[in-house]
């Protein structure tokens, strides 16, 4: 987990903030359980201090829903289907229910034929990628999903946004404590971080975001002003140019716009909005290969290596993907959320706007 601010402020149950999020999206129409299955997906990223995608993104679902941009009763379909394959369409609905209906589809396929994908067309954002990878690893099972986005980052020798942050996630169940989790954007930060910045007030280091003649732009609520017109762009992973490898996080910015886009007959590029996004999920069925507790043993034995190799002078520990996210939750449980004064504020404003008690 790469290093962002760490909020301060007033630490909060998770449950507190989960039963708030729900009643939010209840009062704008979601049904029962897609309020719970959104929320859950938030809350899990702000327990794994992942803040970019927790609830201080919440606002973005309300104003589209408010607006109507969204579809609160989506219905799901099935575009095409064969054994291990299915393409969805979302209807416009909420990312995070999608997702999850389309991973349980996949896990459901590759019980049967051992791996599986499924497509989704017509979706939105879904919160943060590694949620739904997680929930084939609770099956015994690896899991990948990808998604393509708002065009923010700039291809390599280019400075105008073109492709989306375009994550990919993936996990993997171990014999340690925690699964392996891999999810990252194929930009060097994302949209959200950016995000995060802003409701910190903090500037942003050089080299993440450019503007148009190639500089490094810092404030981020400039930056985000920036990214809606165009004149912002996200560095892929590997920064500017080819010597830091900066072609390699286009490359797979691509790759993941061509699973997110190209399998789904559905908008690329700077033809993605807020809704209309792609995504691709994977199932693999560990046990189809091998026993589970083999892949476990091995899964684990492969971590314990990389965490027990020389460390370098100044650092005592070597950690794992998933590992911080794992260590953050369980702290997290414990102490509450953090979230700014001038947040909670806006949140108490949301809930006067639709109508629902203040969060507790």
């Amino acid at each position: 987990m790469a290093h962002t601010p760490a909020p301060d402020g007033v630490f909060l149950p998770a449950e507190n903030l989960r039963s708030f999020m729900e009643r939010i999206l209840a009062a704008l129409g979601l049904p029962e359980e897609d309020a719970k299955i959104t929320g859950d997906v938030l809350i899990e990223a702000d327990l794994r201090g992942i803040d970019s995608h927790g609830i201080g993104r919440l606002s973005i679902y309300v104003e589209r829903l408010l607006s109507g941009k969204q579809n609160p009763h989506a219905p799901l379909t099935v575009v095409s289907e064969a054994p291990g394959t299915a393409l969805l369409d979302g209807g416009a609905g909420m990312g995070q229910v999608i997702a999850l209906r389309a991973m349980e589809l996949a896990i459901r396929k590759a019980k049967e034929t051992g791996i599986s994908g499924v497509a989704v067309r017509n979706s939105s954002h879904f919160g943060f990628a590694g949620y739904f990878p997680l929930m084939a690893v609770s099956e015994g099972m690896i899991g990948m999903a990808f998604t393509n986005a708002r065009p923010s980052i700039c291809p390599t020798f280019g400075t105008e946004p073109m492709l989306g942050t375009n994550p990919i996630a993936f996990a993997a169940p171990t014999d340690m404590d925690f699964p392996f989790l891999f999810d990252a954007a194929t930009s060097i930060i994302q949209r959200g971080t950016v995000e995060l910045y802003d409701r910190l007030h903090v500037q942003l280091p050089e080299k993440l975001v450019i503007g148009p003649s190639g500089e490094s732009l810092l404030e981020p609520d400039l930056i985000l002003e920036e990214m809606l017109k165009g004149s912002a762009a996200l560095l892929p992973l590997g920064g500017i140019g080819e010597e830091g490898g900066g072609y390699k996080g286009y490359g797979l910015a691509i790759m993941v716009e061509l699973l997110s886009a190209a399998l789904q007959n559905g908008p690329y590029l700077k033809h993605v909005t807020g809704v209309g996004m792609g995504h691709f999920f994977l199932a693999i069925d560990i046990s189809k290969f091998l026993p589970v507790s083999t892949f476990r043993k091995i899964a684990g034995s492969i971590l314990r290596d990389l965490q027990n190799s020389r460390k370098e002078p100044g650092h005592d520990r070597i950690f794992v993907s998933g590992e911080k996210e794992h260590l953050t939750r369980l702290e997290r449980l414990k102490t509450g959320i953090p979230l700014p004064p001038d947040f909670l504020e806006k949140l108490r404003q949301m809930a006067a706007q639709v109508g629902v008690g203040p969060l507790q």
